[in-house]
């Protein structure tokens, strides 16, 4: 009673973490984030828009160091949702 063994997922957690396959940072993103990066990179947009408006009101209650705080977490949160974006479009593009 030998079957044959059909398992054709990842061995090794090095072998999960490569699927799909990416090259250079892309391989800092997670890869369930990866492989759904439109909805994520949507996630990171609306996270600057809360950051972005915490932000203003700090502004206006002058707490100038929470301020630069929350603005510079929507700044870093636009930015990898526009990086996600080109990763998704460039996949698209290649697909």
């Amino acid at each position: 009673m030998n079957a044959h063994d059909d398992d054709t997922g990842p061995r090794s957690f090095r072998e999960w973490w490569q699927t799909p396959p990416r090259t250079g940072l892309q391989r800092f993103i997670w890869p369930w984030e990866y492989r759904h990066l439109r909805f994520f990179a949507g996630l990171r947009f609306a996270g600057a828009a809360v950051a972005a408006t915490v932000g203003t009101i700090c502004l206006a209650y002058s707490a100038w160091p929470w301020a630069a705080f929350f603005l510079a977490i929507a700044a870093a949160n636009v930015a990898a949702g526009a990086w996600e974006l080109s990763i998704a479009r460039s996949a698209a593009a290649g697909a």
